[in-house]
Order: structure tokens, then sequence, then C-alpha cells
């Protein structure tokens, strides 16, 4: 059972909740979202009366959630939730693409990256400062640095910004930069104790498809998330790990609106790291779109071929232009924008 507060319920409203549930023999558990909090019952439900609860002072209202994750459930949120990201939204009308490059490697790259962004029509940018690669003497990233250039390039183009947080003690320099998105990349989506931090700030999160995760193990990882107060959760398919070996990954169109009946939570697609070829990025950003996706994370090189990471898989600049008009017919047909 989760019992959803009034927005404007109070600190005493919410512990006689919590008392009153520890009564039935129950635990609770607290998410404090930013607009209202959230209060798990865990245990036997069936001993809890739903009217006494409802009828406690500052209560909205009490369900029964029969999915393993209730905040993210669809259950007790019909409608679409939209996720804020400093003025630009994610989830509603509007398809946003997110566009830029693999890594951060130079400022005159970024600087250029960012102008190239702005031009194509995209209301924000990605970029790697921190990079998880399969070997340890590939190019891992600039860190600091690169948050540093990153952040200053899209502040010229008034983009907000999205990057990968791979370390838990990382999490205090992300907000220092004043990082308007965290990713977590598919390598860490069962990273619990990294979902549990994020779950503790105010900040959107990206949470990337794990390569070979279960729909439902990709939603209860977000539940980490949301459990810790954080509702400002975007889902991000960006293709799993098959038999096949004809391209990168295998983009799983069906998780898109397979989530969509899930969950209330935005749901996006990365066809770069899906495809791992630049020719197949527009094929896949199209279908996206078509199937029901909210955004896009596309990568964009201003020179592709001297890229230090995903060469193969960056449009270059006169490409993103293009599929962006591309793009936008899809949308239209579908009664959408971007």
């Amino acid at each position: 059972m989760i019992i959803v507060m009034s927005p404007g319920a109070s600190e005493q409203q919410i512990e006689a909740v919590v008392k009153k549930i520890k009564e039935y023999g129950c635990e609770a558990n607290v998410s404090r979202g930013v607009e209202r909090t959230i209060i798990g019952a865990i245990g036997d439900e069936r001993a809890i009366n739903q009217e006494l609860i409802d009828a406690m002072a500052g209560v909205d209202q009490s369900m029964h959630i029969v999915k393993p994750y209730k905040i993210v459930a669809r259950e007790w949120h019909k409608e679409n939730s939209v996720v804020d990201v400093s003025g630009v939204p994610v989830g509603g009308k509007t398809v946003q693409v997110i566009a830029g490059p693999c890594s951060v490697e130079t400022q005159p790259q970024m600087d250029q990256a960012a102008q190239f962004v702005r031009e194509a029509g995209c209301r924000l940018m990605r970029g790697g400062a921190f990079k998880p690669r399969t070997s340890p003497y590939s190019f891992q990233g600039k860190g600091v640095e690169g948050l540093e250039m990153f952040r200053r390039a899209a502040d010229a183009q008034g983009l907000p910004i999205v990057t990968e947080l791979m370390d838990i003690r990382m999490l205090d320099t992300f907000l220092e930069w004043n990082v308007d998105v965290i990713q977590i990349g598919t390598r860490n989506m069962q990273n619990f104790d990294l979902l549990k931090e994020v779950g503790r700030v105010n900040k959107p999160v990206i949470l990337k498809r794990g390569m070979s995760a279960t729909i439902s193990e990709w939603l209860m990882a977000a539940e980490y998330i949301a459990a810790g107060g954080n509702h400002n959760i975007i889902f991000c398919e960006r293709g799993i790990r098959t038999f096949e070996t004809a391209y990168r990954n295998v983009l799983d169109v069906t998780a898109i609106p397979v989530l969509k009946r899930e969950t209330h939570l935005p749901v996006i697609v990365d066809p770069s790291h899906a495809g791992g070829k630049a020719w197949m990025v527009g094929a896949l950003a199209r279908a996206a779109v078509a199937a029901g996706a909210d955004g896009l994370l596309v990568e964009m090189h201003p020179t592709p071929c001297e890229a230090w990471c995903d060469a193969d898989q960056a449009l270059a600049p006169d490409e993103l232009k293009v599929l962006m008009g591309e793009l936008g017919g899809i949308a239209r047909v579908i009664g959408r924008d971007i």
C-alpha cells in the first residue's frame, strides 16, 4: 500500500501516519518528493484499515499497489508525469532531443558542439566528463576539468547539461557544477548504493537500461531512486545485448509502449548506443519517436572522425539538422512536436 500525503501535510501528520502503519505490524518507507510525500507500507497490507488511513489528517489518498514497484507505477498515477529540466519539459507534448558528443575532449570542441546543438534546434546537451570504458586503457574522460569545460560551453548557448555519474564520491562535485540531469549508465543500473544517493537529491535522473535487464528489473531500479524522495526520473532505452553481432545492441522498441503502460514517468531512447553506427541512428530515432518516446539521446561531434570516443556512431552537425527535420514530421503525425 502507498499513502499519498497532501502537498501541505505537516511533519506531525506524516509521523502520525507512520505510527499508525507500525501499529498494524507493518514497516513504513517515507519518500519525500519536492511536491508531496509518499509513504509506503511494507508488510502484510491486509491488516491495514484503509478507510481509517484515508480519514487521517494530511492524507490525500491511499491505495493498494499490486506491482513490486509502487511509486513509479502508473497504478496510482494515471496521468503522464513531466520532468522539468531547468525549464525544459521532458514527457510533455514536445519530444526533446538531447545531443552532443560522447565525451568532453577540449574547450574548442565543446564550444563548437554546443553551438551546433543549439543551431539544430535541440534544447538540451549531452557530454561525458567521466567515461566508463570496457578497456582500462581507453580514454576515461576529463573528469572535473571536463565538467568545467562542459558547463562553460553549454552556458554560452543556454543549454541544460546531461552527464553520467559513475561514483558516489563525485555526487557533491556534480551538484557544485550544477549538472542539470544526472545520468546513470547501463553498467550502473543496479548499483543500488548509487541509486539511493541520487534518490536523496533534487535533480532529474536519466536511468539507462542495463545491457541484459528485464523491464521489471529496470522499473525496480527506478524505484530505488523514487523511494529516496527523488521522483524526477527519466527512463532511457539504449539497446540490449543479444546473440546478434551485426550491430552494437538491439534497440528494444517494444520497451517504449510497455513502459508507457507500466509507469507514468517519461521514456527516452538512445539510438546512438543501440546501433553503434552513425548510418543507423536516423532510422532508429525515427522509429523511437513513432513508437511514443518522449525524447532522444543522440551523439553528435563537430568532426566525428576525430572523436576520442565512439567515433563510428556520432552524427556530424549537418546530419543532426537533417534528422531534426525528419523527426519533426513524424512528431506532427502523432500530435506532438520537436
